[in-house]
């Protein structure tokens, strides 16, 4: 190998270093804003986690100087009318079995109680 060739190839890998630098250097900028990004993210996500614990008591103490639980009456009575509509059975007979295109009339009869 003759010492031009050894040169071209030095200045070869050193154009080839400064190349990995600057892509080194733009890594580190994008790496910097994700960090900021997700700090400024974990604190929001903490203040909406305390907003939403603030909703959840005051609902929940509205709920009982409300009604006591005929909230929770109603909710469970809606639930198990949606599980009735998607197919299933709500009835103790069998109960949680997907139902064959057809009603149930002991799954009625328990929609149908007051």
């Amino acid at each position: 190998m003759n010492k031009k060739e050894m040169f071209d190839q030095v200045s070869n890998m050193e154009e080839q270093i400064g190349q990995l630098y600057q892509q080194l250097g733009d890594l580190k900028v994008h790496i910097k804003e994700l960090l900021k990004e997700n700090h400024r993210i974990t604190i929001e996500n903490h203040h909406l986690r305390q907003r939403l614990d603030q909703e959840v008591k005051t609902t929940e103490q509205v709920n009982r100087d409300k009604s006591g639980q005929s909230s929770l009456i109603g909710e469970g009575y809606d639930n198990l009318a949606r599980l009735y509509d998607e197919g299933f059975h709500i009835c103790n007979v069998h109960f949680g079995s997907p139902r064959q295109d057809e009603d149930c009339l002991f799954c009625l009869q328990f929609l149908n109680k007051k």
